[in-house]
Parts: C-alpha cells; sequence; structure tokens
C-alpha cells in the first residue's frame, strides 16, 4: 500500500523570523553589510536628523544663545509583502534526495523537505530585495521604492551633488575620469568619513576592474596595477581612498557616494505579521503539489539628502 508524507508546516511571527531573515537579508547589498540594517520596524521608525550652525563662538561674560539647532525627520516605513507560490514535490525531490544522502555543497542541510522548499523560495526572495533596494519602484508589483526612486524625487538634494551619466556609458575608458567627478562632488566635510563608501551599478565596477589591467592606459603602465594584467582582484577595490561597493541590484551606469551609517534597511523580523506556510495539497487534492506561503515586510530610507552624491539618477 503506497504511503504518503504531509510535509504541512506553519511559521509565524517570531517563529518566522528566521525564515524571514533567510530571505531577506541574503540580499548581497545587506549580506556584505553595505548599508545599515533596522531589523525591528513593526511599523514605521523616525530617522531623526540633527543639525546645526557654527556653534563655537568667542567668549564673553554672558550667556547668549548665538547657535541654532534643528531637528528634522525622515521616515522609514517597511512595506508588506507576501509569497504565494505552488511548487510540485517531484520537481525537487531529486536535489532533496541528493542533499539528503550528502551529495551537496551544502554547509548546514535543511532539516526537512519543507526547509529545503523554504530555502529555494528565500534564495528568489532575497535576489528580488537586492534589486528594490537600489532601483525598485513602488508602483511596480513586489517592489518598494529604492535608493533610486527616492533621492530623484527629493528636493534636497543639492543640484551640484546630483550628476548625469556619462553619453554612451561607463567604460574602461572613462571610467576613472566618471569616479572622479563623483568624489569630486562630495563636500569636503565627507571626505574621509569613516563608513564613506562609492556604491557603483556592476557594469561600473567591471569597467573600473578592467581599466586597472591598465595596458598602458590611466598611467598604469603596460601590465596595469602590480603588474597583473587583467588579473585584478575582485574585492576591497578602492577609488581615491574610497572603497567600491558593487550593488548587483542598482541600474548599469548608476552610483551613489555616501556614508554606509546614511543608508537603512528596515523590516519586522519579529513582526507579527511574519508568516511561513508550507501547504502539503495531496491531502486536499491528491495532487504532487506543495503550496508555499510567505509574507514580511520590507523598506528602505535614506537620512540627509546633503550627505549624498548620485551619478545616473
Amino acid at each position: 500500500m503506497a504511503t504518503t508524507t504531509s510535509i504541512a508546516t506553519t511559521y509565524a511571527g517570531e517563529k518566522a523570523a528566521g525564515y524571514v531573515a533567510a530571505a531577506l537579508l541574503s540580499a548581497n547589498t545587506i549580506e556584505n553589510g553595505g548599508i545599515t540594517v533596522k531589523p525591528n520596524v513593526k511599523f514605521k521608525e523616525v530617522l531623526k536628523r540633527v543639525s546645526t550652525d557654527d556653534i563655537l563662538k568667542n567668549e564673553i561674560c554672558d550667556f547668549t544663545a548665538t547657535s541654532t539647532l534643528t531637528l528634522s525627520e525622515k521616515i522609514l516605513q517597511p512595506e508588506t509583502f507576501q509569497v504565494n507560490l505552488q511548487l510540485c514535490k517531484a520537481d525537487f525531490r531529486s536535489d532533496w534526495d541528493a542533499i539528503e544522502m550528502g551529495y551537496s555543497a551544502f554547509d548546514e542541510l535543511p532539516k526537512s523537505f519543507a526547509d529545503f522548499l523554504i530555502g529555494h523560495v528565500a534564495a528568489k526572495v532575497a535576489a528580488k530585495t537586492e534589486t528594490n533596494i537600489w532601483s525598485g519602484i513602488n508602483a511596480n508589483e513586489g517592489e518598494f521604492d529604492g535608493f533610486q526612486s527616492l533621492l530623484t524625487a527629493d528636493a534636497e538634494l543639492p543640484a551640484a551633488q546630483k550628476l548625469t551619466a556619462v553619453g554612451g556609458g561607463v567604460t574602461p575608458l572613462n571610467v576613472v575620469a566618471e569616479l572622479g567627478s563623483i568624489v569630486d562632488a562630495l563636500p569636503t566635510r565627507l571626505y574621509g568619513e569613516e563608513g564613506l563608501t562609492l556604491y557603483v551599478s556592476s557594469n561600473i565596477y567591471r569597467a573600473y576592474v578592467r581599466s586597472l589591467g591598465g595596458f598602458g592606459a590611466n598611467g598604469l603602465g603596460s601590465a596595469g596595477v602590480n603588474a597583473q594584467g587583467n588579473n585584478q582582484a575582485f574585492g576591497d577595490l578602492m577609488f581615491d581612498g574610497i572603497p567600491l561597493f558593487m550593488c548587483n541590484g542598482m541600474s548599469d551606469d548608476t552610483s551613489i557616494l555616501t556614508v554606509k551609517d546614511n543608508l537603512f534597511f528596515g523590516t519586522g523580523l519579529l513582526s507579527d505579521m511574519n508568516e511561513v506556510k508550507v501547504l502539503d495539497m495531496g491531502d486536499l487534492d491528491g495532487s504532487q503539489n506543495v503550496r508555499v506561503i510567505m509574507r514580511m515586510t520590507a523598506g528602505v530610507q535614506y537620512a540627509f539628502a546633503g550627505d549624498v552624491v548620485t551619478y545616473g539618477i
């Protein structure tokens, strides 16, 4: 007599936090520490901004309030998203059996077939989250406004810090000049600040790596940096003393220069709204289908537009 195995699983609220974290925090930008994560935003969080004029004055005997402190705020309000996905168990059984038998490079094996399916869905959510962080548009299904959309609409961004991308796109021949123009637009007070980062699209990063190959270009000599030609290291690149961070979700020919502590990703990992379910439809209709349901919140915001230089946005 044939046997069936029910894999119905439900996680809600805090119990779903680990699975939601795997989905959201595995996005490249977050996993590699590119921006600041606020993990427990249940509805919205106020980002307080404090600014002052010159506070140091010459000494006088009497107290006179000669300085001005201004408080303003921005709102980080994650939006609610869901995944309603139907999968066929037969399509994943061979992969799961291989993992269970040890034929895998996984450091930690999923404890159950349900966890395996959730992991598959989480990877898809992470990829979408990476895109949303930088180039998401709220009007599109399954997206929140990313940094590009938010900065485009912000009148507080100084015109001198809003640069137009070079015509024809960034190439290995012009990438040094274009990156230089971004750094030159940075307010002097920010140069050398801890956490200052040059966030670039993948095509700009690639162009810069190739330019480091040199072959006589940019004064690097006939074999490029360290005489390595185009065998340049992929990570830990610097430009004018500023680390480069490749953003897979950023639109081509786009860059943002600011300090890491100015960019925030908010989610409610402990929110009661979080939910993860795996429903085996075999118990209901005799099919091989499994439904995976996830509900979570996510959104981004920055604190100071005046501390940002944009390129191609």
